[in-house]
């Protein structure tokens, strides 16, 4: 398809969607393009069944060639990546660091390898075609919560601040680890050895290479927008940065996705540093707004994107078993990877839950995205077609059950855990 040609028709889904959503269902707009999307799609799978039209025929063929992965991989990740981080508030950044890493790095991987195995037991006990390492690959690809989904939909739904800097932070910093843990166990897979590269090499280069690429560049660019008064130099130099700095680490081997994180974070310190002169500078804020601007375009785009990429997915004739077992597997072993990270917090719980209200909290608040769908592609070269169809099977349904059911449910257990709180700490007062 065209390139504009194929802009053109995501822009008609995003606009007819939003209108209709504004006008008559008022759901959160990130959910509602999904939705629709993904129901439009399903109505163009059933008509091509029963209605030939050559249009339709070739519109369908059109959609499922389009490259998901390299679209989001290898071009606006970086951007969306760096959008989130620019607006992440320092002070709860820093109050809550120990948290937002164990969560980010040790629960992504404890709840990758707990999936792994209850995955494997279902797979052992239903015969589906599926080794231990498969398994785990599939665990790598749907833990690590999306942090495009998570800022786009769950800064809207009037959690605390203090509570959705964890859950924002976690979600922007886990997919270096799912990332890496990815590459980990495929190479576990893919070497005849049996053997890949040791995991803890692999995360010190990917982290390591990453923040320091992205502090040196960062500093370089900086240093350059401190000296120009136009701001619209602020906004190509802020571009030119992140995309540097992603495009240097994928070559290097590092971690792209956690060196635009600490891009986006340093321009926030730095452009905190400096507020006074860029409120002279800038003062129709074009910086922040360009930036806002354009999370939320591509954010859109990227959900019609989810939900048109349905229409060329192969869905497993297993689909039956699939899906109950990822979902039973994707909330047990998140639910499970948080509970062990905050137990080592070794310090007050934020937003002063206990564990068990926290750990249902972040269960439900992870939402999943473009990300899991994009490492669900890349594996068409690595299994064969029936295997593939139940790895692709399982992170649509990952992607789906998390934004459509908990996204839409999320405000609502968010509410039933601080009445549960409150009923809590005045029962203990009472005692």
């Amino acid at each position: 398809m065209n390139p504009l040609l194929f802009f053109i028709v995501i822009l008609i889904y995003i606009v007819c969607i939003n209108i209709l959503n504004e006008k008559l269902f008022h759901m959160q707009s990130d959910i509602a393009l999904i939705f629709f999307t993904l129901i439009s799609s399903v109505v163009l799978l059933i008509l091509k069944q029963f209605v030939d039209f050559d249009f339709l025929t070739g519109y369908i063929e059109n959609v499922s060639r389009l490259e998901f992965s390299e679209y989001l991989m290898d071009g606006v990740l970086c951007f969306m990546l760096f959008a989130g981080a620019s607006k992440v508030n320092m002070s709860k950044f820093k109050t809550n660091l120990r948290p937002i890493f164990l969560l980010a790095f040790l629960s992504t991987f404890i709840s990758s390898f707990f999936f792994g195995g209850i995955f494997y037991l279902i797979a052992l006990l239903f015969r589906l075609p599926m080794d231990f390492w498969t398994c785990v690959l599939l665990g790598c690809i749907v833990s690590p919560t999306d942090p495009i989904a998570a800022t786009g939909i769950l800064n809207k739904i009037g959690l605390s601040k203090n509570v959705c800097s964890v859950i924002e932070n976690e979600s922007l910093f886990n997919d270096g680890t799912g990332v890496t843990l990815f590459i980990f166990v495929r190479s576990m897979i893919t070497s005849s050895e049996g053997g890949g590269e040791n995991f803890a090499v692999l995360m010190l280069r990917e982290v390591l290479g990453a923040c320091i690429v992205a502090f040196v560049i960062s500093f370089i660019f900086f240093s350059l927008l401190k000296i120009t008064h136009n701001p619209i130099n602020y906004i190509i130099i802020s571009l030119l940065d992140v995309s540097l700095v992603y495009m240097i680490c994928e070559h290097f081997g590092f971690s792209g996705v956690i060196a635009s994180v600490v891009c986006g974070l340093f321009f926030s310190y730095e452009m905190n540093k400096i507020k006074r002169v860029a409120v002279v500078v800038d003062r129709e804020h074009f910086y922040e707004h360009f930036w806002e601007i354009l999370e939320s375009l591509l954010n859109a785009i990227l959900f019609v994107m989810i939900g048109l990429s349905v229409l060329g997915a192969d869905i497993c004739n297993a689909f039956a078993v699939i899906i109950p077992a990822t979902l039973f597997a994707l909330i047990t072993s998140r639910f499970i990877g948080v509970s062990m990270s905050t137990l080592l917090t070794g310090r007050r719980i934020p937003g002063g839950y206990n564990l068990t209200e926290f750990s249902c909290l972040m269960t439900w608040s992870a939402l999943k995205g473009g990300l899991s769908l994009a490492l669900a592609m890349q594996t068409v070269s690595l299994f064969d077609d029936e295997l593939f169809k139940i790895i692709l099977t399982a992170t649509y349904t990952a992607i789906f059950f998390s934004v459509l059911v908990q996204g839409l449910t999320v405000k609502n257990v968010y509410f039933a855990l601080e009445d549960h709180k409150t009923k809590r700490i005045h029962g203990a007062g009472k005692a």
